[in-house]
């Protein structure tokens, strides 16, 4: 079983640049995959950022292409995301996800755990 804590949301400028952080407990961090999904007011979870067990390979919404990068260091058992250029369309709750397996899903309801949000909020 593994605990997932989010940090690092807040308000920024549209432009702006955010860096989330998922610190996860437990010693086998590195046996997870490991998302980034996000969800505004009234709509429903969607998929942001995946990576897999070690890091090799990611994935991203085409909404975030090119301005996110997920990223992860399993000897501090924390998983990153990293936004650039933000927009007003980002703003929303941010949480991430795990499970265990090598290649994650964008499909939230595969995913065992879950912490429990940071706010993203992007003003115009």
């Amino acid at each position: 079983q593994v605990q997932l804590v989010e940090s690092g949301g807040g308000l920024v400028q549209a432009g702006g640049s955010l860096r989330l952080s998922c610190a996860a407990s437990g010693r086998t961090f590195s046996a997870y995959a490991m998302g980034w999904f996000r969800q505004a007011p009234g709509k429903e979870r969607e998929f942001v950022a995946t990576i897999t067990r070690g890091g090799g390979s990611t994935d991203y919404a085409d909404s975030v292409k090119g301005r996110f990068t997920i990223s992860r260091d399993n000897a501090k058992n924390t998983v990153y995301l990293q936004m650039n250029s933000l927009k007003p369309e980002d703003t929303a709750v941010y949480y991430c996800a795990a499970r265990g397996g090598y290649y994650p899903k964008s499909d939230p309801s595969w995913y065992d755990y879950w912490g429990q949000g940071t706010q993203v909020t992007v003003s115009s």
